[in-house]
């Protein structure tokens, strides 16, 4: 329970994390142990489990193996799925059909809440001179941008549909420290991010969230309004880790150094950027 306020004994939620062996995964699993009631592993990968853990194998592909890991859960964090950019085969079954395979499990399992990871880079073309909230519309970066903006969309329609809390948190960069420049503005420390998530699940009930997964930046990219209404407040700064850090080489620099989204807007750049404001 690293990072996170003390608690004279589990607390009574029931929470499965999906995609558990994963960097973001791993980091729950250490900072939430023994935090909760239940606290479910599940991934493709096998897990064995530790200390007041359970472990399961989920598939996003696979409904059936969906269903049977939310049985009794009352909260889903949904990290499974494709991290990082792919074509659009691998996006389609990891991230847009594994998320509404995941979200129709979820409403007919009656799980009360969903926390969905987005991603920043379902708004990675928005100029770094521009300080954005969570009212903005969609600019993704990428494929993988792409099918993080139909998880927010979807949550939305489940949230407002079916009636789940649904939290989406656009996830900066999960890391022990910033490593570039762009981390400045994007980086959120492993503790915040578990007070983040432990917010999403212990707050009371809300209806839909947009978060913006970071830390107490000075050069944050963006407002977070809606972390108020859960009590989220990070305590880790990016800036005390800025000494030495440099802007990330790429193919295409003058574009990387434009928007939030850094190389994940480079990648496979042919545009005009002038054009892109």
């Amino acid at each position: 329970m690293l990072g996170l306020p003390e608690t004279a004994g589990p607390l009574p939620h029931k929470v499965l994390v999906t995609g558990a062996t994963g960097r973001v995964g791993r980091v729950l699993r250490r900072k939430l142990a023994g935090r909760y009631q239940v606290l479910r592993l599940a991934d493709i990968v096998p897990l064995e489990a530790g200390p007041d853990e359970e472990v399961c194998r989920l598939d996003v592909t696979d409904p059936a193996t969906i269903a049977a890991a939310l049985e009794g859960i009352d909260c889903v964090v949904h990290l499974a799925g494709q991290a990082v950019e792919a074509d659009w085969t691998v996006l389609f079954d990891k991230n847009i059909m594994g998320v509404a395979n995941l979200f129709e499990a979820a409403r007919e399992k009656g799980v009360e809440r969903v926390v969905f990871t987005s991603s920043h880079h379902a708004v990675g073309f928005y100029r770094r001179d521009a300080v954005i909230g969570n009212d903005v519309a969609p600019r993704p970066d990428s494929r993988y941008g792409v099918s993080k903006v139909f998880g927010e969309a979807l949550g939305r329609l489940y949230a407002d549909k079916y009636g789940l809390a649904v939290a989406c948190i656009r996830i900066g960069v999960v890391r022990p420290r910033p490593e570039d420049l762009r981390h400045l503005s994007v980086w959120i420390s492993e503790d915040d991010f578990a007070r983040l998530v432990a917010r999403c699940i212990e707050a009371p009930r809300y209806h839909y969230l947009m978060l913006y997964g970071v830390s107490a930046n000075p050069r944050a990219f963006w407002t977070n309004p809606d972390a108020d209404k859960i009590g989220y407040v990070p305590q880790d700064s990016a800036e005390d880790h800025a000494a030495g850090l440099a802007e990330r080489p790429t193919g295409h620099g003058a574009v990387t150094a434009l928007f939030q989204g850094g190389y994940y807007c480079a990648a496979e750049f042919a545009g005009d950027p002038s054009q892109v404001d």
